[in-house]
Parts: structure tokens; C-alpha cells; sequence
């Protein structure tokens, strides 16, 4: 069992955060990361500034550029003498096995693998004799540097979250954060590094460690080399967050910030006669009930009929409730559309608004701040957040789906921000109605897509921008008792 080294107090980091700390005790001083560019530049310079420890906990890390360059980052960090830790999900590190290999093999560098799979070479076997604990992920996303600054959010490591794919690019949002909630996001990782369902890689993963540097050096090679490094190169010289912070300039918003994870113990299905591990519940008690205002953020939104109609009885009493979820031709997973769609004419006739992010558009740099990479061209949103009343946002990994709810972990923040939760409720105003579809209901009852562009309406009567043969796949899959493996 490792823990966390505590005294980072004179550390860079740390010194360049003790005055706000200071001057805001007991809050935490926010910043919203809405670019993918910025995205990585911030989690590369935070990794870089780190002088003692960096603990970092992700379910995806692509074995792709990014993935390298942040992965050579932390063994840089760890050749200097920083404590690293580093947490993934068994299910999303297709590839990276030697590599891991080879940077456990420094003393100042940990992994361990959460929930692994015992088959490495072709691990979807493994659902066909233990997928009861296997369809149980960890989908936290946090990094930690020198116990003083944390990135919690929607992003895992991949070209396509960090704005560099050349297919599709996730709109999404993270939030960094010091002050004392990174303490609480310290304590999660903690929590999860040492649970039961946490193991050293080298009890995975079998062989020789080989040289590391070597190893990410001719990944880098194999994916292009200098050319396709030129870009997050560019985005690290262009980024200011954590120049800024360093230089006591980043406008913080120092306010009450809570983050709240699932229990570990939700891997293990422990449930029933136990302390409810779960972060649903918690959620709900620390957000409170919105009085006038909700506005929901979800490419995966699958609400079942309980979460329709606890929506439909918040537009019933008068609250306006707004959702913003992939379209179907924007989605990575079809399967999760088709939990959805079935539950769209229940929620539109109890007046909920709904709106479905175009796959594809125009980028437009006058359309808010608060997802920038939203209605770009091959843009699928992957962002996780919602706003109450003006008052209180939330920034995490929660999709407002049964996954989320039931199987995998999750972890965010809620902000007490009025600033955050109105970017968000204007967001709906101005950005989302120029890049989603607005569905709603004709005068017999019937879906209606509405897609609006200089100041005109287009208006769609079947799913925009799809083939008939993906939407019949939807229907057949929505006829099907899946919604809780959704």
C-alpha cells in the first residue's frame, strides 16, 4: 500500500497558489478548460511543473500521440525524482502493455491496472466467462500534481479530446482546481489505489520492462514523428493556464467546491446491506431540488422511466429543463441512442426541451465560450455537466445513464458558481440552438428535427443526417431489454 506524499508545500505549484488559498480559506479556486488544445497543454505543464508527486487516475489512454507525449511527460517527471502514480481502466489501454511495462520499471514510477482483464491478448474474450465484474469500469478522470492543482472532467488521454483527431473531435469540459477541494481529489485516488480492485501491473502484466524512453520514442516514430508532434508542441507554447497560474495570474474563481466520487466498492457490486457506495445519491442531495432552472449536458442520456418522468415532473412544476445529447449521427455508441429515443415523445409532451448536436457545422467563434469545440466540423459532444437555478454547476464524468448510475465509478465537482452554472444556462440560449437540432412535436404527435442557420428554420421529419439503415438499427435495438447495460 503507497499514499500520497503530503509535504508539497514548497513546491513551485503550491507557492503559486498560497496567496488565493490564503486570502479564500475553505474555498477552491476554479477554472473552466473549455479548448482541447489548452486541454492537453495544461495537463503536459502541469506534469512538467510537478516536483514531488503526480497521481493520475483515466479510463482511456490512447495509445496514439497524445497518449505518448503525455506518457513520456510523466517518466520525464519520474527520471527527476517526482513520485508517479498512474491509475487506468484495464478496458481502455489497448496496446500499451510494453510501454507500461517498461515505465513501472523505474523506481519512481507506479501502475496499476483497475478491473483488469486475465486475457491480454484479445480481452473482449473475457466478458464470455466473468462479465459480470468486467462490464464494471472505472470511468474517473483526474490528475493531480504536487497535491496542489487538480484537472477533474469529461476528458480521457486521445487525440480526439484534446482537438488533434483527424476524424472526429469531442467537445468537452474540465475544470482545473486548487485550493482545498485538490485535498478531497488527493483522498479519491487514494481511495481507488488501494482498493481491492486495484493491482500492481506487474501482477497483469508478464515480461521484461525494456527502456521506456526508447519504447514511447519509436511509438512517436511509427505515428509520424516530428510532423505530427508540431501541433501539441504549438499548443503547449500557446497556452497561458498554467504559465499564468505559476505567475499568480490566472483568473481563479475562488468558490464552495465539492467533489464526489462513487465508492470503489460499486466495482464489486456491493450494494445491498452495506453503505450505498454510490455517487447518484449524493449527488442529488448536494445539488439540491431546481426551482426554476436545469439545464443538462449528456452525449450518453439514456434517463429509463424513472429519470423521465422525475424530468417531466420538474417541467410539470414549472422548472425549465433543457437537454442537450448527441445527435444520432453524432454518436460514438448507437446502442445508447436507442435507450434514449424511446423516451423522447414521453419528455417533449411534458415539456422538456431537447436538442441533438449536429454531426457536423461550421465552426463559429461567436458562439460562447463555455464548449468551443461545439458544432465544429466532425464535432461529437463528450462533455458532462448541468447547471441548477443559476447557482451551482456541475463538471465530471456522470452521463445521465444507467452505466453511470449503476455499473462503472464516476467522480466530478459540484461549484457553488453562479458565473459557471449562467455560461452554461446561456449556452442553451445562444450556442445550442445554432448547433443542435431542436426536437419537438408536430401538431399530430409526430417528431420533428429543426435545424436553424441565418436566422431559418430547416425542418426534418426522420433523424438528420443518417441512413436509413442506421436508424432501423437504432429501432431494433430500442425494442430490446438493454437500457440498464446502457
Amino acid at each position: 500500500m503507497t499514499h500520497v506524499v503530503q509535504d508539497t508545500t514548497d513546491t513551485p505549484l503550491a507557492r503559486a497558489v498560497l496567496a488565493g488559498v490564503t486570502e479564500h480559506p475553505g474555498l477552491s479556486g476554479t477554472y473552466a478548460i473549455t479548448d482541447g488544445r489548452s486541454a492537453f497543454a495544461t495537463r503536459s505543464l502541469l506534469i512538467k511543473a510537478a516536483q514531488r508527486t503526480l497521481d493520475v487516475q483515466y479510463y482511456i489512454w490512447d495509445n496514439d500521440i497524445s497518449g505518448t507525449l503525455l506518457l513520456e511527460a510523466l517518466l520525464d517527471a519520474a527520471q527527476r525524482g517526482v513520485h508517479v502514480r498512474l491509475l487506468l481502466d484495464d478496458n481502455g489501454i489497448a496496446g500499451l502493455d510494453p510501454a507500461l511495462s517498461a515505465l513501472a520499471a523505474n523506481p519512481n514510477f507506479e501502475v496499476r491496472l483497475y478491473n483488469p482483464f486475465k486475457q491480454r491478448a484479445f480481452k473482449p474474450i473475457g466478458y464470455l466467462t466473468d462479465f459480470r465484474r468486467l462490464n464494471r469500469r472505472m470511468h474517473n478522470k483526474s490528475l493531480t500534481a504536487d497535491n496542489a492543482a487538480s484537472i477533474v472532467g469529461g476528458r480521457n488521454v486521445g487525440d480526439e479530446y484534446f482537438g488533434a483527431a483527424k476524424q472526429v473531435d469531442f467537445a468537452d469540459l474540465d475544470l482545473l482546481a486548487v485550493g482545498s477541494v485538490v485535498t478531497e481529489v488527493s483522498g479519491i485516488f487514494e481511495q481507488y489505489w488501494n482498493s481491492q480492485s486495484a493491482y500492481p501491473l506487474g501482477q497483469v502484466v508478464k515480461g521484461p520492462g525494456g527502456d521506456a524512453a526508447a519504447l514511447l520514442r519509436a511509438r512517436r516514430d511509427e505515428l509520424g514523428g516530428e510532423p505530427a508532434v508540431r501541433e501539441y508542441v504549438a499548443a503547449l507554447k500557446a497556452s497561458p493556464i498554467v504559465p499564468d497560474m505559476l505567475s499568480h495570474t490566472l483568473p481563479f474563481e475562488w468558490v464552495e467546491t465539492r467533489v464526489l466520487a462513487d465508492d470503489p466498492a460499486k466495482t464489486l457490486g456491493r450494494v445491498a446491506g452495506e453503505a450505498d457506495p454510490r455517487m447518484l445519491p449524493r449527488l442529488r442531495a448536494t445539488v439540491g431540488e431546481p426551482a426554476s432552472r436545469f439545464d443538462v449536458v449528456s452525449p450518453y442520456f439514456v434517463p429509463r422511466a424513472s429519470g423521465t418522468e422525475a424530468l417531466a415532473e420538474l417541467a410539470r412544476r414549472g422548472v425549465q429543463v433543457r437537454v442537450l445529447t448527441n445527435s444520432l449521427s453524432a454518436t460514438d455508441v448507437a446502442a445508447v441512442h436507442s435507450g434514449y429515443m424511446k423516451r423522447r415523445k414521453a419528455l417533449l409532451q411534458a415539456g422538456v426541451k431537447l436538442f441533438e448536436l449536429k454531426a457536423t457545422g461550421v465552426p463559429q467563434a461567436d458562439l460562447g465560450d463555455w464548449v468551443k469545440k461545439l458544432g465544429g466540423s466532425g464535432a461529437s459532444l463528450h462533455a458532462k455537466t448541468f447547471a441548477v437555478d443559476g447557482k451551482r454547476a456541475f463538471v465530471g464524468t456522470f452521463n445521465f445513464d444507467p452505466r453511470s448510475a449503476e455499473l462503472n465509478t464516476e467522480m466530478g465537482f459540484v461549484v457553488d458558481s453562479p458565473t459557471l452554472a449562467e455560461r452554461i444556462h446561456k449556452g442553451f440560449e445562444s450556442t445550442v440552438p445554432e448547433v443542435a437540432y431542436e426536437v419537438r412535436l408536430d401538431a399530430q404527435g409526430a417528431l420533428q428535427w429543426v435545424e436553424r442557420s441565418n436566422n431559418a428554420e430547416k425542418v426534418y421529419t426522420t433523424e438528420p443526417n443518417t441512413s436509413w439503415l442506421k436508424r432501423v438499427f437504432a429501432r431494433v435495438l430500442s425494442w430490446l431489454p438493454i437500457d440498464s447495460l446502457l
